[in-house]
C-alpha cells in the first residue's frame, strides 16, 4: 500500500526537522515492504532538506502537484507564456508580494520573517526576478486584495487559501496532490494532512488522517491532535494489515 504525509503541520512543525518518533513510524511502514510517498506544497527544492536521507529518491509530489519526483528525477508543469504573462501583469499593476517557484530557483519579495520564506532551500537555489523565471509552476500572493482575487477567478487556474497565513497558492487548473500522485502511477493510498490542499487527498484515500483542527478534517476518516501523530500511523498501518480497513471500503 502507497502511505501518503503532507509535510507542513502533518509530521513536521518547525518548518525544518521531523521528530524521531515520527521517523520511526515511517521506517516501519517501509519495513513492513509498504511505500511511503510525501506530498507537500513545497516545491521538491524545499521537500528535501526536510527528508531522511532514506526518503530522498522516493515518490515525491511538489508543489501540491506541480512537481514530481522519482528516484531524484524532477518533473514539473508550468504556466504556458501567455497565462504567464497576465500572472506577472497582475503582480506588478497591483504591487504585490509573493513568491514565485519555477522547476529550482525562485523569486520572493515578502517579508523575510514570513514562515514560508524561512522553508526556502536557499543553499541550493537563487533569488531572481519573476519575470526571469521562464518555468514558472506556483506563485505564492501575500495579502491579496478581492480586487485580486477577482481578476485570478477569470483566468485558467486554481487557488488554495491559507487562512492562517494571509495568502493563496496559484496553480494551474486541475493540478493537485491527487493529479501527482497519478503522475507517480499512485492510485490506491492511505493519506495523512492537515490544510486545505489536502482535501482532495481525503476524498480519494482508501482511509485519511487530518491533524489538527482545520475544518478539512471534515473529508478525512479521522482527526488527531499532533502529539498523537506516531501513535496513529502504527495504528494505520497494523488496522490496514490486519484488514480492518480495507473491510470499510469494499
Amino acid at each position: 500500500m502507497n502511505f501518503v504525509f503532507d509535510i507542513d503541520g502533518t509530521i513536521c512543525f518547525d518548518g525544518k526537522t521531523i521528530d524521531a518518533s515520527i521517523i520511526q513510524a515511517l521506517d516501519e511502514i517501509k519495513a513492513a515492504g509498504h511505500q511511503v510517498i510525501f506530498a507537500s506544497a513545497r516545491p521538491i527544492r524545499d521537500l528535501l532538506p526536510v527528508l531522511p536521507e532514506a526518503f530522498q529518491q522516493g515518490k515525491l509530489v511538489g508543489g501540491n502537484g506541480s512537481y514530481t519526483s522519482n528516484g531524484g528525477k524532477v518533473d514539473v508543469i508550468h504556466f504556458q507564456d501567455s497565462l504567464l504573462t497576465k500572472l506577472q501583469t497582475l503582480v506588478e499593476d497591483n504591487q504585490l508580494t509573493y513568491l514565485g517557484d519555477s522547476d529550482w530557483d525562485y523569486a520572493f519579495t515578502g517579508e523575510k520573517t514570513h514562515p514560508i520564506y524561512k522553508n526556502i532551500n536557499q543553499a541550493s537555489a537563487k533569488n531572481r526576478e519573476l519575470r526571469s523565471l521562464h518555468k514558472l509552476c506556483k506563485l505564492v500572493l501575500f495579502q491579496p486584495s478581492r480586487h485580486v482575487i477577482d481578476e485570478l477567478s477569470t483566468l485558467p487556474v486554481s487557488i488554495t487559501c491559507y487562512k492562517d497565513e494571509n495568502a493563496i497558492d496559484i496553480s494551474l487548473v486541475g493540478i493537485n496532490k491527487v493529479r501527482g500522485l497519478h503522475a507517480l502511477q499512485v492510485q490506491d493510498f492511505i493519506a495523512f494532512g492537515n490544510d486545505s490542499n489536502d482535501q482532495c487527498l481525503f476524498e480519494n484515500a482508501l482511509y485519511s488522517v487530518c491533524i489538527g483542527g482545520h475544518e478539512v478534517k471534515q473529508y478525512a476518516s479521522a482527526s488527531i491532535e499532533k502529539e498523537n501523530v506516531p501513535a496513529m500511523i502504527g495504528e494505520v498501518l497494523r488496522a490496514y494489515e490486519d484488514q480492518e480497513i480495507q473491510s470499510i471500503y469494499v
